[in-house]
């Protein structure tokens, strides 16, 4: 170890190294961020004040509106600076920090998208009860419940990675500093560290994933169970935007995590669907494809 050099600082080379490439990746993510917040922050402003919307399914969907705008400014804000910056580096203390939030305000969103699953099963399978089922204290312990498993997660694999020593190469192929992109700089051995991210990871879905898909087994046999087609599409139209959100972020988050990391091209690309795209298209979906939702807006514009 002692012929190693130690350094202090990360360079991330982002998204590509041509300067007017640069430029145009910076009007474009600076309005994507722009709209993320503006759509995030409206849909919470709603949520409360509405007192249409002051059901359980809301109540989630404004946890989620302000997961997202903590997941999109862990990184975002760092990434713009970096295309207009000659010298695109992060401190080692500050590139952990980065990871840190970013796998607590992952882990946390994959909970609670999780936790909406369930709330959909209660709105479509026990419509009557929903409220009793989908009561005020279990809509906290599932919200805290998703922040402490995001906490958990993120402080375990971090507190381990304190043990690998970053030595030759400095240069991570990435746009912010995520867990599997710090392995291969690592002078000391960091299969241990592989495999609590993987196992960890694996660990979340496995807690999370099931209830999502026993929620829809049973969304799609009491949908299937109605007679009207008019009522089969009333029935899934309240859990679509749902199961869309899911999709895309489940499907790239699980190939991020569990699978080893290549330094291919794509994980940029991958990372930045669960962690950009999702926060910015969850209260576009949201909003776009819900009828209450339009109604609040309009009602606060009339204000």
């Amino acid at each position: 170890m002692n012929n190693f050099t130690f350094f202090t600082e990360f360079i991330l080379l982002g998204l590509s190294a041509n300067c007017h490439i640069q430029t145009l990746l910076f009007v474009l993510f600076l309005g994507i961020y722009l709209l993320t917040l503006m759509g995030n922050l409206v849909m919470i402003l709603v949520i409360r004040g509405d007192s249409h919307l002051h059901i359980p399914m809301y109540f989630f969907l404004g946890h989620l509106s302000f997961l997202d705008i903590c997941f999109s400014s862990i990184t975002m804000p760092k990434m713009l600076q970096n295309f207009l910056s000659q010298k695109k580096s992060i401190s080692v203390w500050g590139c952990i920090t980065q990871s840190f939030f970013f796998l607590l305000s992952g882990c946390a969103e994959a909970s609670l998208l999780s936790a909406m699953a369930y709330d959909r099963y209660a709105a479509i399978c026990h419509a009557l009860l929903y409220t009793m089922v989908m009561n005020k204290p279990l809509r906290m312990v599932m919200v805290s419940a998703a922040w402490v498993m995001g906490f958990l997660n993120s402080l375990v694999n971090n507190l381990f990675i304190h043990k690998l020593h970053f030595c030759g190469s400095n240069i991570i192929s990435h746009f912010c500093c995520e867990l599997p992109s710090l392995f291969p700089l690592s002078c000391t051995d960091p299969t241990a560290n592989k495999f609590l991210l993987s196992g960890s990871s694996a660990f979340l879905g496995l807690l999370t994933l099931p209830l999502i898909l026993f929620s829809y087994s049973r969304i799609i046999s009491a949908i299937l169970n109605i007679h009207s087609s008019e009522g089969q599409a009333k029935a899934f139209s309240t859990c679509s935007s749902h199961l869309t959100m899911v999709l895309l972020f489940y499907g790239a988050a699980l190939f991020r995590y569990i699978s080893p990391a290549s330094g291919s091209v794509l994980e940029p690309v991958v990372s930045i669907q669960y962690s950009v795209v999702t926060s910015l298209l969850n209260p576009l979906i949201y909003s776009l494809k819900n009828q209450e939702v339009k109604a609040a807006l309009q009602r606060m514009l009339r204000q």
